[in-house]
C-alpha cells in the first residue's frame, strides 16, 4: 500500500515543515518583545515589495539554485556532497582567471568561457573526494567537509600572494575588464520599457540558473546517464548486477555536482562584485543542502526552495535593518527552516503517512 500520494510528499510535507518553523520563529520574536505579524510584513515588504527587494531576492536565489542542484545530483547517487562551499570558492578562482587573463570583445563571449572556467575548477575540486570514495572507500561527507577548509586556505593564499594588485590591502583581485561585466536585470528589461531597480545585483546569470534547472531535469529524468545515477542511488548492489559501474557513477555525479557549484561564481564573482573577493560564497554552498532537501532533489522543487531562501535572506536583512530584531535571530529563523525541512522531516512525515494510510483503509471498507 502506498503510504501517501506524490503531491503530499512534494507539497504538503514541506509546507507543514515550513509552517512549524515559522510558528516557532514567531514565538521567538514574540519572546523578545517584537510583534511577529509586523516582522513577517516587514520581511515580505523588504523582499518582495519593490524591484529593489526582488533584485536581491533573485540574486540570492540564483546562488541557491546552483548549489541546490549540485547537492541534489549527488543525493540522487546516494552521496552527501557537503563541499559545495569549497567548490564554489575554487570555481570563483576559475572565473577570475578567465576574466582577468583572456581578452574578450563582449560579455556574451566572456560568460561562456567563465561558465567553463567555473565549472572545470569546481568539478576538479570535487574530483578528488570522488576518487577517494570510489577507489579508497573514504567517505565523501568527511572529505568534502575537509576540502572546504583547504579551499578557503588555498584561495586566501592565492588572493594575498598572487592575484592581489600592488598597493591593495584587501584580499581580492583587480576589477574585471568592462567587457566581462554582466548586464543586470535593469539593463535587460529597460529596452522593453520595464523599470527595474538599477542598484539590485541580480543579473543575466539568473537565466543561466533557470536553464540549469531544465538541463538537470532532462539529464536526470530523460537520459540513460540520469537513469543510471538514480538506479545506483536507490540500490548500489542491484545497479552493479545490472552492469552499472559504481566508479563511473560516483565520479560523474560528483563532477557534475562540483561543476554546478563552481558555476555559481558567475553570479557573485562576475555578475555582482566584478572581482574575486575572499568571502564571496557567503555560505551558499551550505544553504544548497537545505534547498535540495526541501526541494526533494527535483529541479523544480530546488527552484522553489531557492526562491524561499532568497526571500529569507533579503527579508531577514531588511528585518535586522529596520527593527530591533538582531541579525542573529534572522539566522535562527533560517536555521529552524533548515532543521524542520531536513533533520526533523520525519517528525512531520510519519504522522502524515499514518493519516493517509488510515484514510485509505477506511475508503477500502
Amino acid at each position: 500500500m502506498q503510504k501517501m500520494p506524490k503531491w503530499a510528499d512534494v507539497a504538503l510535507i514541506p509546507f507543514l515543515n515550513l509552517l512549524i518553523a515559522f510558528v516557532l520563529s514567531g514565538l521567538v520574536i514574540l519572546a523578545i518583545g517584537e510583534n511577529p505579524i509586523n516582522a513577517l510584513r516587514m520581511m515580505i515588504s523588504g523582499a518582495l515589495g519593490s524591484t529593489y527587494g526582488w533584485g536581491y531576492t533573485l540574486y540570492y536565489a540564483t546562488n541557491f539554485i546552483f548549489t541546490g542542484l549540485a547537492v541534489s545530483i549527488a543525493f540522487k547517487a546516494a552521496m552527501f556532497n557537503i563541499g559545495g562551499e569549497g567548490q564554489a570558492m575554487i570555481g570563483g578562482l576559475g572565473v577570475a582567471l578567465v576574466c582577468l587573463y583572456i581578452p574578450f570583445p563582449h560579455w556574451t563571449v566572456a560568460i561562456l568561457f567563465a561558465m567553463i572556467g567555473g565549472a572545470v575548477f569546481g568539478a576538479a575540486w570535487a574530483l578528488i573526494p570522488a576518487y577517494l570514495q570510489a577507489r579508497r572507500g573514504s567517505h565523501v561527507v568527511i572529505t568534502t567537509i575537509m576540502f572546504n577548509f583547504i579551499a578557503a586556505a588555498a584561495l586566501n593564499y592565492v588572493l594575498v600572494n598572487v592575484l592581489r594588485p600592488k598597493g591593495e590591502m584587501n584580499p581580492q583581485t583587480a576589477s574585471f575588464p568592462e567587457t566581462t561585466q554582466l548586464p543586470t536585470l535593469h539593463d535587460v528589461l529597460a529596452p522593453i520599457g520595464i523599470n527595474f531597480s538599477k542598484s539590485a545585483p541580480v543579473n543575466v546569470s539568473l537565466f543561466i540558473a533557470l536553464a540549469a534547472c531544465l538541463i538537470v531535469y532532462l539529464l536526470m529524468w530523460r537520459s540513460r546517464l540520469g537513469y543510471e545515477i538514480r538506479a545506483f542511488g536507490l540500490s548500489s548492489e542491484a545497479s552493479v548486477y545490472a552492469g552499472i559501474s559504481p566508479f563511473k557513477i560516483i565520479m560523474v555525479a560528483m563532477i557534475l555536482s562540483g561543476g554546478l557549484s563552481g558555476m555559481m561564481s558567475i553570479n557573485n564573482t562576475m555578475g555582482e562584485a566584478e572581482r574575486l573577493v575572499l568571502n564571496s560564497v557567503e555560505g551558499a554552498g551550505f544553504i544548497g543542502i537545505a534547498v535540495a532537501l526541501m526541494g526533494r532533489n527535483h529541479p523544480f522543487g530546488v527552484l522553489l526552495a531557492a526562491l524561499l531562501f532568497g526571500f529569507l535572506y533579503q527579508g531577514g536583512s531588511e528585518l535586522s535593518l529596520w527593527t530591533k530584531i538582531p541579525r542573529e535571530l534572522v539566522i535562527v529563523i533560517q536555521a529552524l527552516v533548515i532543521l524542520f525541512t531536513g533533520a526533523l522531516d520525519n517528525m512531520v512525515r510519519a504522522p502524515v503517512e499514518r493519516a493517509f494510510i488510515r484514510s485509505a483503509k477506511r475508503g477500502a471498507h
